[in-house]
């Protein structure tokens, strides 16, 4: 695991701007604290920092590999889950190899099949490859965006990097936000839409997307995506497919040369990975180390709510007993969440689900000091319907991204100067362009509709933001976390797995629980989901209403060139009580959204970030 740079442009010459290069390399250390290096031509620069996983030695980067007269070079950022398959189909078309690392894999897959090699490709990635012979660079991305990849445009010159801050460390590319920027930033945020990044020309190349350039053109595509098709099985069938898949998709992610544990909350999703995980592990003679985070007070301070109505260490530490592993509780203060916002907000680049983000920033640390590769459980409530809104009718029929209703709410928070950006517009506008994305087939009725719309709004906007969440606060501490039920194979089925069969017996993730019978507990198959846990603590809301006192009372502060100071003032004063309505998704309420504005004014300072209206 890694990160990536880059410089294109086949109409001058580069050569001279090593430098440039190395400046954007450099943000990368925490992604790659282990090795460096960098590939230096005419009309292409490449840097690569590396996280070493597999094959210390055989996986240094920039790879070149030369087959015949043509020269190939490849910078990547992840891990291929079907390496060795691949490798053996190579093998068997006369391909050799000098390691046995998927970094080889992966640019011999590109110089057996060119550019389609993506669609044979099974893992978390971003890479860049330069064909000197074709003289073209090819881009892509994985199809869930677990990995990330910017870029910029100045004029026939391509800039690109593995986080926004390796952009604006190109001296061309300044740190601007203008209208739209704002507007999304308040209208979607912590959600950025698909290849925006809220800066003023930077993109992202979005999920299941690729991009090709060359001498006289640069070109975007979606390789990949989800299909709408009947499937026509019996539900113990999809019970047992469910079961094979996942079970495929944990094996296939326990490979490394370094230290592997899993995230344990107790919940359906992480104790599945880590009962599997742990099964293989004892296969192998070894005993597997789980992780559970906690707050200081939580256990006094905690209480049920519809989106939180169980709290997690009494059930994490239950199935760590079941599956008998060395089980570790990371033990979170109140002033350490709170301070931790900056960081989060560095790590990001950008406001993010403020101590949702800190708190698992701070997760990552801790893990760090012993491991460098942990599995965790995001994306089954996107895929298996874990979510209120779906099984609330009010949130299915919201008309909207049902994780964020409170946009009207939102415009309350913006000063007279800015009350003109069209915040509700872009959420209607973002929505509605998505929902004439969503495959469906023919003759469905109303219901099955809806719910596949709602399933196709996850996928591309919630679950992504919860993956860059999850990629920026681990590999802030150069940590590498793989998510098994983003595999695309359980992404694709889980797409076109009927409602009723999706939520079995009636309860959410009906299906995912009845296929891991005999593998968890039937306490923690029938708990009642509920998602990352937070703090309850009174005492981490004092902590994050003093910073923003402080912060609206300071003149200097940039946020206050955007806020409304009376309407946050006032939020601030009743403990965040005065918003009702979570800012996004479950669990960022008062104190949260409190944070999040902290979170801004975080980044408006620490990026010196030009608003440009």
């Amino acid at each position: 695991m890694c990160g990536i740079a880059g410089i294109v442009d086949f109409k001058r010459n580069l050569s001279k701007e090593k430098d440039i290069i190395c400046r954007m390399v450099k943000t990368l250390e925490r992604r790659g604290p282990d090795s460096e290096g960098t590939y230096i031509t005419e009309n292409v620069l490449f840097g690569h920092r590396r996280l070493v996983v597999v094959d210390p030695e055989g996986g240094k980067q920039p790879m070149i590999k030369q087959v015949g007269n043509r020269k190939y070079v490849v910078v990547y950022n992840g891990e291929l889950y079907n390496t060795e398959d691949l490798r053996k189909e190579l093998l068997e078309e006369g391909y050799k190899f000098d390691s046995y690392s998927d970094t080889e894999v992966l640019l011999t897959s590109y110089i057996a099949w060119g550019i389609d090699c993506i669609s044979k490709l099974n893992g978390i990635f971003a890479f860049a490859i330069y064909d000197e012979g074709k003289r073209q660079v090819f881009l892509a991305r994985d199809p869930m965006g677990v990995k990330p990849l910017f870029y910029s445009k100045l004029g026939n010159t391509l800039i690109f990097g593995s986080e926004i801050k390796t952009i604006l460390a190109h001296p061309e590319i300044k740190a601007e936000v203008d209208k739209e920027g704002l507007t999304e930033l308040f209208a979607l945020g912590p959600a950025v839409a698909p290849g925006h990044a809220i800066y003023r020309g930077i993109n992202e190349i979005a999920p299941a997307n690729c991009m090709l350039i060359t001498e006289d053109n640069m070109k975007i595509w979606e390789y990949w995506k989800v299909t709408a098709r009947e499937l026509n099985e019996t539900t113990d069938e999809s019970v047992s497919h469910v079961r094979q898949l996942l079970i495929d998709a944990i094996k296939r992610q326990l490979v490394g040369d370094v230290p592997v544990c899993t995230f344990l909350s107790g919940g359906l999703d992480s104790s599945a990975i880590s009962a599997i995980a742990s099964t293989e592990f004892k296969e192998r003679g070894k005993k597997l180390t789980t992780y559970s985070i906690d707050y200081e007070g939580n256990d006094k301070f905690f209480k049920a709510s519809l989106f939180q109505p169980t709290s997690d260490q009494y059930f994490a530490e239950r199935m760590a007993k079941f599956i008998d592993s060395d089980h570790r509780t990371v033990l979170l203060k109140q002033t350490d969440l709170a301070k931790a916002l900056r960081e989060a907000t560095i790590s990001r680049d950008l406001p993010g689900m403020a101590d949702v983000d800190s708190s698992l920033l701070l997760f990552c640390k801790e893990i760090r000091k012993d491991f460098v590769v942990g599995l965790s459980g995001e994306c089954a409530d996107e895929l298996f319907a874990g979510y209120p809104w779906f099984t609330h009718e009010e949130m299915i029929n919201a008309h909207t991204f049902p994780w964020s209703r409170s946009v009207g709410e939102r415009k309350t928070i913006l000063n007279e100067s800015k009350s003109d950006l069209k915040i509700e517009e872009c959420v209607n506008e973002e929505y509605l362009k998505t929902l004439k994305e969503v495959p469906h087939l023919d003759n469905e009725d109303k219901k099955t509709y809806r719910m596949r719309e709602l399933f196709y709004l996850n996928l591309k906007w919630f679950m992504v933001n919860l993956l860059n969440r999850k990629d920026r606060s681990s590999m802030y501490n150069s940590l590498e976390v793989r998510v098994p039920f983003a595999d695309y194979r359980i992404v694709d089925y889980a797409f076109n797995l009927p409602v009723d069969v999706k939520l079995l017996d009636g309860r959410e993730k009906g299906l995912l629980r009845k296929a891991l019978v005999g593998i968890l507990p039937d306490e923690i198959i029938y708990r009642k989901k509920s998602p990352y846990p937070k703090t309850h603590n009174p005492e981490y809301t004092d902590v994050v209403c003093n910073m923003m006192n402080e912060i609206l009372n300071d003149k200097t502060s940039p946020i206050l060139e955007i806020i409304n100071k009376d309407t946050v003032q006032e939020i601030v004063d009743t403990k965040g009580k005065a918003y009702k309505t979570p800012w996004f998704g479950q669990l960022m309420t008062g104190p949260q959204m409190i944070a999040y504005l902290i979170q801004v004014d975080i980044w408006l300072r620490e990026y010196n970030v030009n608003i440009l209206i």
